[in-house]
C-alpha cells in the first residue's frame, strides 16, 4: 500500500506550502558530500544525537531565561559574557555543554551503576538525573561551588574509589567526599560526606537540584520522609540525611530557585512543579566551634542497564584492593603521572562491568572500537577474566547470525578488531580459547572475507571494504583504510590462532586470503596521486590529506603492519605534526572539534616505535591535559582545558594511557622486546628507581627495573616466560644534542 502512495510529492508539496526548503533537496546534496553506502549513518549514533539535542532544546528554555539560579559549573562558565568558556547563543537552536564535559564516576566494582561527581562536587546520584550540591551560607556570604574559579579536587586511590573536593571562601570552607558503598542487602548506595567550617549560626545546605552535567533533569514532585530525615524524590527516590535538619525550604519554578529564599521558613511537606523545576533545600547550623558534619545517602537501582546478560566476577572476593593487587606497578619521580595511571586503570575496571562501554554517561553505550581497545589496556594490566567474559558473553551475543560482530549498523572496524583482540588474549594470557569462541570468530573471518569488494570492471577500490561510516569522526562515508587495516589484522591474527590449534587447511585458506587484502590495500595507497598526498595516506583513497588521516597511522599503533619508521606512515605523521597539532595536543577538525588524548598518545607511539624523541612532548601534554581527578573527556577545548566533545571520563583515552606508560618500559615487536626506549629525560637524570610491572606481554610477563645512577644506569628485566626468553633490545634514549629539553 505504502508504495502506491505518492510519498514524496505529498511530502514536498507541504513543505512549499508552509514556505519550508525542500527535505528531500537537502538529503540528495548531503549524500553527494559520501561516497554510496549500503547504511548512511548508523540508526543508534541517529537515535543517540536526537536524545542528546532534545536535552539541548529544554535547556534553552530553562536556563537562559531564569540566570538567576545557581547553575552547574559549566552553565556559570558558558552563559557568561564575561568568562572566555562564554559561547554565544544566538543561532543556536540547543544550549548544550561545550566547554566542561568533566565529570568523574564512583562506583563499587563488579557493579555497573555510577554516580557522577562534577568538576565543582555537584553529585548526580543517579544515571541521567537529578543532582544534589552543597553550599555554606551566612548573613553576610555565601560559598557557592559552581561560581568559584578555583577548588581542590582528587580522586582517593587508596581504598574505596573516592571523589574529594574542597572549597574556601573567605571565612568559610567545605569538604566533599563522594563514593560509592554497600548499603542494605549489599545493594549500593551514594554516600556524599560533608563538613563545612564557618562561624556559629552559619549553615551548611544540602540542595536538590533539577539538572545534571548535561543541563536540565526534571524534579516534578519531592516530599519529606515521614521522619523528616530526608526526601522522596519523583516518588521512589529516596535522599537521606544523617541527622535532622534544622531548617527546611522548598520552591518550585514558578516561585523561583530555592537559593533565593534560604532566609526564609518553607517546611517542604510535598510540593509539587508542573514545570518539573522544583527545588529543595535541608539547612544544617554549624555549631559552636563553627563545624557541621552531614552524610547524604541515596540508594542505587541495581536493574540491569544492557540488553545483555553478563557474567561478573564473585563479589565475595572483589575489592578495589584485590583488583589494585593485580595491576602493574608504576615506579616514576612524577607524582601526576602516577596519579593519572592509578586513575585510568581505576576507569578501566569501573567500565568494564558489565558491558565495556568508554563513558559513565553520555557514553554508556557499547562500540566494538572502544571495547577491544579499552580490553587490550586490561589484558596487559593482568586482567585476563575482563578478556574472556567479552568473548564468552558480550562479543557472542553481538554477532549477527551472518558473522558481523554488530555495535553499529555501517561500522566495518569491528570483526577486525575482534579477531585482533582474540589473538592478542591467546598470546597475553597463554590461555586457548573454546570451541565455541573458535566458532565465534571463524564465523567473523568468513564475514569479513566476503564483505571484501570483488574485483569487477571499472571498480577502483577492489578488494577493499565497501564504504561505511566508520570510526565516526574521520567524516563521510568512505573506503577506510582504518577499517581495512583492522580487516587485514584481523585476518592476519585468525590464521595465526587457526594455525596454532592446528587447522592448518583453513589457516592456509587465510594466508591466502591475507596476502590479496595486503595487495589491494598497498595498491590502493600507491594508486592515490602523488599531488594528493605526497607519499602520505589519507584517511580514504578519495580524499585530500586531513585530520582524519589519524586514523591511518593505525598500521603501525597499535597493529604493526609495516615495519617501524615505514616512510608511508611517518610522511603521515609528518603532515599531522605540522598541520593539526595544537600546543603539542592532536586537534581533530571533525566533529570532535578539540584536542584529542588518545589519538594524540597514537602519534606518540608511532613517534616512540620509530625512535623520534617528538614523542616527549605529547605524552607530557596529554599528563597537563587530564582533569585534577586524572580524567580525559574525548575531546578538549583548546581554550577552556574542559572538555567540549564526548563523555567527561573517556575509557579509550584511559587505555592509551596506561599502554603509553607501559611502551615507554617495554614494547613488543613480533619477534622480540624493547626495553627502556621511551623513559622520560626528567626521569633518567631524577637518581630515584624507575620500575614497571609486571605486565603481560606475548612472551610472558615481564617486569622491568631501572636504576638510574648517573655514572651507569643499569636496567633489569624479570620474566615468567611462556617459553625460552626472548631476545631483547635495551635501549635507554640517548641525550639529543644538545642535552635533554
Amino acid at each position: 500500500m505504502a508504495r502506491w502512495v505518492p510519498w514524496k510529492w505529498l511530502v514536498r508539496r507541504a513543505a512549499r506550502l508552509h514556505g519550508f526548503i525542500d527535505p528531500f533537496t537537502v538529503l540528495a546534496r548531503l549524500r553527494q558530500f559520501a561516497e554510496p553506502s549500503e547504511v548512511a549513518a548508523p540508526l543508534e549514533l541517529i537515535r543517540a544525537w536526537a536524545i542528546f539535542q532534545a536535552r539541548g532544546i529544554v535547556n534553552t528554555q530553562a536556563i537562559q531565561h531564569n540566570l538567576d539560579w545557581v547553575w552547574p559549573y559549566w552553565v556559570e562558565r558558558q552563559f557568561n559574557p564575561r568568562d572566555h568558556s562564554f559561547v554565544p547563543r544566538s543561532f543556536s537552536m540547543s544550549h548544550i555543554n561545550l566547554t566542561h564535559r568533566n565529570w568523574t564516576a564512583v562506583c563499587v566494582p563488579d557493579i555497573d551503576v555510577y554516580a557522577l561527581v562534577d568538576p565543582r562536587g555537584l553529585v548526580t546520584p543517579l544515571h541521567d538525573g537529578w543532582s544534589l550540591d552543597a553550599w555554606v551560607v551566612s548573613r553576610e556570604e555565601r560559598l557557592v561551588p559552581s561560581r568559584m574559579a578555583c577548588v581542590r579536587q582528587r580522586m582517593c586511590h587508596s581504598g574505596e574509589l573516592a571523589i574529594e573536593t574542597e572549597f574556601e571562601k573567605g571565612t568559610l570552607s567545605l569538604c566533599a567526599r563522594c563514593e560509592m558503598g554497600p548499603g542494605c542487602d549489599e545493594e549500593p548506595c551514594v554516600e556524599l560526606r560533608l563538613h563545612a567550617t564557618g562561624h556559629e549560626g552559619d549553615s551548611l545546605c544540602v540542595a536538590l537540584r533539577p539538572y545534571n552535567p548535561e543541563g536540565i533533569q526534571f524534579i516534578d514532585s519531592l516530599e519529606s520522609l515521614s521522619n523528616a530525615a530526608g526526601w522522596l524524590v519523583n516518588g521512589h527516590a529516596s535522599v537521606l540525611f544523617d541527622k535532622l535538619p534544622d531548617r527546611c525550604a522548598a520552591s518550585t519554578y514558578r516561585e523561583g530557585d530555592v537559593f533565593n529564599r534560604l532566609m526564609e521558613e518553607h517546611p517542604v511537606g510535598e510540593t509539587k512543579c508542573p514545570v518539573g523545576m522544583a527545588t529543595a533545600a535541608a539547612l544544617f547550623r554549624l555549631d559552636a566551634s563553627g563545624a557541621a558534619d552531614v552524610m547524604v545517602t541515596v540508594p542505587v537501582p541495581t536493574e540491569p542497564t544492557s540488553r545483555l546478560q553478563t557474567t561478573p566476577r564473585c563479589r565475595a572476593s572483589t575489592s578495589w584492593q584485590a583488583l589494585d593487587a593485580l595491576t602493574p606497578i608504576l615506579e616514576i619521580p612524577d607524582h601526576r603521572m602516577i596519579d593519572i595511571y592509578r586513575a585510568a586503570t581505576r576507569t578501566l575496571l569501573s567500565l568494564s562491568a558489565g558491558d565495556i562501554v568508554p563513558g559513565s554517561y553520555t557514553y554508556r553505550r557499547f562500540w566494538f572500537r572502544d571495547a577491544c581497545i579499552m580490553l587490550h589496556a586490561l589484558l596487559t594490566l593482568n586482567h585476563e577474566e575482563s578478556g574472556l567474559r567479552a568473548f564468552e558473553t558480550t562479543f557472542s551475543q553481538r554477532q549477527t547470525l551472518f558473522g558481523f560482530f554488530e555495535s553499529q549498523q555501517g561500522e566495518w572496524d569491528s570483526n577486525g578488531q575482534v579477531l585482533w583482540l582474540a589473538e592478542r588474549y591467546r598470546t597475553l594470557t597463554n590461555r586457548p580459547l573454546n570451541d565455541q569462541t573458535l566458532k565465534m570468530l571463524r564465523k567473523g573471518a568468513a564475514w569479513l572475507c566476503r564483505k571484501r569488494r570483488r574485483n569487477s570492471p571499472g571498480d577502483l577500490h577492489p578488494g577493499l571494504l565497501p564504504p561505511g561510516f566508520s570510526a565516526e569522526h574521520l567524516g563521510p562515508n568512505n573506503y577506510y583504510y582504518w577499517d581495512n587495516f583492522w580487516g587485514l589484522a584481523g585476518l592476519q591474527a585468525a590464521r595465526n590462532l587457526f594455525g596454532a590449534v592446528g587447522d592448518d587447511t583453513y589457516a592456509e585458506e587465510l594466508a591466502a586470503t591475507v596476502e590479496a587484502y595486503e595487495h589491494a590495500i598497498l595498491a590502493s595507497i600507491a594508486a592515490i596521486p602523488e599531488s594528493q598526498c605526497r607519499g602520505a595516506m589519507p584517511a580514504a583513497p578519495g580524499r585530500r590529506m586531513d585530520a582524519g588521516a589519524i586514523g591511518s597511522i593505525v598500521a603501525d599503533y597499535p597493529l604493526q603492519l609495516f615495519d617501524a619508521a615505514d616512510l608511508r606512515v611517518m610522511k603521515t605523521v609528518e603532515f599531522l605534526l605540522s598541520h593539526c597539532m595544537i600546543d603539542n595536543g592532536f586537534f581533530h577538525d571533525m566533529t570532535h572539534s578539540g584536542i584529542n588524548p588518545y589519538l594524540t598518545l597514537h602519534l606518540a607511539q608511532v613517534l616512540l616505535r620509530a625512535g623520534d624523541q617528538r614523542y616527549i612532548p605529547l605524552v607530557r601534554r596529554v599528563a597537563e591535559l587530564a582533569s585534577p581527578t586524572g580524567q580525559w573527556p574525548e575531546a578538549i577545548h583548546p581554550h577552556t582545558g574542559g572538555g567540549c566533545m564526548g563523555d567527561g571520563q573517556h575509557g579509550w583515552a584511559a587505555a592509551e594511557w596506561v599502554l603509553m606508560m607501559r611502551s615507554l618500559f617495554i614494547r613488543e615487536e613480533p619477534d622480540r622486546l624493547v626495553v627502556a626506549s621511551g623513559l622520560l629525560p626528567e626521569w633518567l637524570q631524577s637518581g630515584k628507581p624507575l620500575r614497571f610491572g609486571p605486565t603481560a606481554t606475548r612472551f610472558g610477563k615481564v617486569t622491568v627495573a631501572v636504576d638510574t645512577a648517573p655514572d651507569r644506569p643499569r636496567v633489569t628485566v624479570e620474566g615468567e616466560w611462556h617459553a625460552a626468553p626472548p631476545s631483547m633490545d635495551i635501549c635507554l634514549p640517548d641525550a639529543p644534542p644538545g642535552g635533554w629539553t
